[in-house]
């Protein structure tokens, strides 16, 4: 995803914000979410922090946007079938999950969100929102090859497609098995199938 739209003055550098990205992962990486600081970032950045605060508005957003926007801006995958899309989905999420950054700042951020509403707006509009309206383009798809009905809840589909991802690597921190993407897409293929 991209980072909030710019206002007047000079045009951002796009290769800063690369470098806050980069540098906010590693250093979560390095030092943990709750050690890890602005300051730290654009240091490693070699930016000022206003810089950063022009594009975030602190650290959950920047640390959010650096860890786990990857699967939300890939390529939307076209296998032929629902649940081979969704088995391509669903990896990108497991592979997004177990990355070293993503176990390092997902306590700190859930944290954060529990405690502040507005970082939760914000994370729903820029970033759930978008991912979710990309992936309606995979069950439109299967509802043209019959796959599925018209009447589907493609929101709540979603939500458990990536609730299952979150709570099997996020909450209990179990490392995936090989097939897991594969099982999570078949079981909601064939509770979504079209009767």
């Amino acid at each position: 995803m991209t980072s909030s739209p710019s206002g007047r003055g000079r045009p951002r550098d796009e290769r800063s914000g690369a470098a806050i990205l980069q540098a906010a992962a590693e250093l979560v990486v390095e030092s943990g979410y709750a050690a890890m600081s602005i300051g730290a970032v654009a240091a490693r950045a070699s930016v000022g922090k206003d810089t950063i605060y022009r594009r975030w508005s602190g650290k959950p957003d920047l640390v959010y946007e650096a860890v786990f926007t990857a699967a939300d801006t890939a390529d939307l995958p076209d296998t032929g079938t629902l649940e081979g899309d969704l088995t391509a989905v669903v990896q990108s999420l497991v592979e997004e999950f177990s990355a070293p950054a993503a176990a390092a700042a997902l306590p700190g951020l859930l944290a954060d969100f529990a405690a502040t509403p507005q970082l939760r707006a914000t994370i729903r509009s820029r970033f759930l929102q978008p991912a979710k309206k990309r992936l309606v383009a995979v069950f439109d798809r299967a509802e043209q090859r019959d796959e599925t009905g018209a009447d589907l809840p493609i929101d709540l589909v979603l939500d458990t497609l990536a609730g299952a991802v979150f709570f099997h690597l996020g909450i209990i921190g179990e490392r995936p098995a090989p097939d897991l993407a594969r099982r999570i897409a078949t079981m909601i293929t064939k509770g979504v199938e079209a009767r």
